[in-house]
């Protein structure tokens, strides 16, 4: 296998990590909120902070990394349409994907405080909740666009914009 194709497979890998571990952590903790089970929210929202630290981090890191040097191999000018739009939707993606970090470290926080207190989550865990949610829905729809211009490579600024 050359070096272009063991990166390739490389991005491809990483970027399914990425949101697959992302769409799959936010399945879980959106229904461990509506379950009315306060040890589902505790144990979602503690292992939903993990699996951001374990999977989704590295991802984070590897996908510029391989992407830049993909990039590069294949001789692309990252003025190439295409993918001057994923770099931006990626950069924007994770903006709002560092929020979200924190809001689902504090969820878990509360939630454990509140499982071994023996009382019901504070009003301000929900404020969280809806705060992540409003931030995780155009990350994920952001990262969906990436994958559509990874695999779609419009040729012009005319293909990706309807205006």
């Amino acid at each position: 296998m050359t070096i272009y194709l063991t990166v390739k497979w490389i991005h491809i890998l990483s970027s399914v990590v990425l949101v697959g571990t992302g769409f799959g952590t936010a399945f879980y903790l959106f229904f461990a909120n509506r379950s009315g089970s306060l040890e589902a929210q505790a144990v979602v929202a503690r292992l939903v902070v993990r699996a951001d630290w374990w999977f989704t981090t590295p991802a984070v890191l590897v996908q510029p990394a391989s992407g830049m040097l993909l990039t590069h191999l294949a001789g692309w000018p990252l003025t190439t349409p295409w993918l001057a739009l994923s770099i931006v939707l990626f950069v924007a993606a994770g903006a709002l994907w560092l929020p979200v970090v924190w809001l689902q470290m504090r969820m878990a926080a509360m939630a454990s405080a509140a499982m071994e207190g023996s009382s019901a989550v504070p009003a301000e865990y929900w404020r969280y909740a809806r705060r992540w949610e409003m931030l995780g829905y155009p990350a994920f729809v952001a990262m969906l666009a990436v994958f559509y211009l990874m695999v779609a490579k419009p040729g012009s600024w005319a293909q990706i914009l309807p205006f």
